[in-house]
């Protein structure tokens, strides 16, 4: 098991260094100019070079890879520049390692934007998460087990009709009527749990959570049912009722195992996709995540900040893969050969 968690952690370094390499190129190696967007529109070309050569953006593309590199393993000093860092050491910005760059746009680190969004955008994902495990696994299993009643029926009608809706409706739904309206909630207003408690917290998650939760929940019914019913038509489940254990048992302990196996990769990779993928329920319930962190680093042309993103949320799924592989390993021992 060691040697397969090993094996999996080199290949995800390997691809987070091929990744950040591809995405470097792609930005910097452009006929655009960098330091014109991050110096502004009335600038000078004296200025916009100046800019580029405090930023490091004089330099060739793999030069600045390698640069970007070494600070997200050792850290990095902005400028860029020793001459300029030597002249103005007052001025010096210093970005701890992991660093991802420095934004003149907000006169920030990257690190510092995304530790301000980040938890924003993990605690809506978390939320989410929960909800529609919960309740997609729960009502899946139900219409499993009801095969063809109208309890099945109606689950999986239901189900579908709520995949319909885009997310823009169903926040925009529950922020108009549900809280504002009916005032059977507050209006959610993001508040961190060191300030608020974990009631505050919760109160200002439940209706994101559920923005988010409908659509995957709705799917995962779905999934849920088909490997609930193709599992229990397996000849090891029809074994386990001719020895006659209680038809409880057989789904908890060999049904839903099986089950399991596939919904755990699902679940991984679907958590790493809303941590970018929450735009517009962030966009809706004004939470500075990011998601509106990209939006904004997008209209503003803010170069770093978006290579930062991509790395960040690319870390995340590539991440989410391995602990995805892992815990399948785990419920799966076949996997971990070869």
């Amino acid at each position: 098991m060691l040697a397969y968690v090993i094996r999996r952690l080199f290949v995800g370094v390997i691809m987070l260094i091929v990744m950040s390499l591809v995405t470097f190129f792609l930005f910097f190696a452009s006929p655009i100019d960098p330091g014109r967007f991050a110096c502004g529109k009335n600038c000078s070309v004296a200025q916009i070079k100046q800019t580029n050569k405090s930023l490091g953006y004089d330099k060739p593309t793999i030069v600045q890879w390698t640069d970007f590199l070494q600070g997200v393993v050792k850290g990095r000093d902005y400028p860029d520049d020793p001459e300029l860092r030597a002249a103005a050491p007052q001025l010096v910005t210093h970005c701890a390692a992991p660093c991802f760059g420095y934004s003149v746009v907000n006169t920030k680190t990257v690190n510092q934007l995304m530790k301000e969004a980040f938890p924003v955008s993990l605690s809506i994902s978390i939320a989410a998460l929960v909800l529609w495990l919960f309740f997609g696994v729960l009502f899946g299993v139900i219409a499993a087990v009801t095969r063809g009643s109208l309890i099945d029926r109606g689950i999986v009608a239901v189900s579908l009709v709520l995949y319909a809706f885009p997310a823009f409706f169903i926040g925009l739904f529950l922020l108009k009527f549900v809280a504002i309206k009916w005032e059977l909630v507050d209006v959610p207003v993001y508040t961190p749990i060191a300030e608020g408690g974990l009631g505050a917290w919760l109160t200002c998650l439940l209706l994101p959570g559920i923005t988010l939760a409908v659509l995957y929940m709705a799917g995962y019914v779905r999934m849920t049912r088909a490997f609930v019913l193709e599992s229990m038509s397996e000849d090891y489940v029809r074994t386990a009722r001719a020895k006659g254990l209680k038809p409880r048992r057989v789904l908890v302990k060999h049904s839903m195992r099986a089950a399991l196996t596939p919904l755990v990769t699902l679940v991984g990779l679907d958590f790493a996709g809303l941590m970018g993928g929450a735009i517009i329920t962030e966009t809706v319930f004004n939470y500075n995540g990011l998601g509106k962190l990209a939006i904004d680093a997008n209209n503003t042309n803010d170069l770093p900040t978006i290579i930062g993103l991509v790395l960040l949320l690319g870390s995340f799924v590539i991440v989410a893969n391995i602990i995805v592989d892992v815990l399948y390993a785990v419920i799966d021992p076949r996997v971990r050969v070869g």
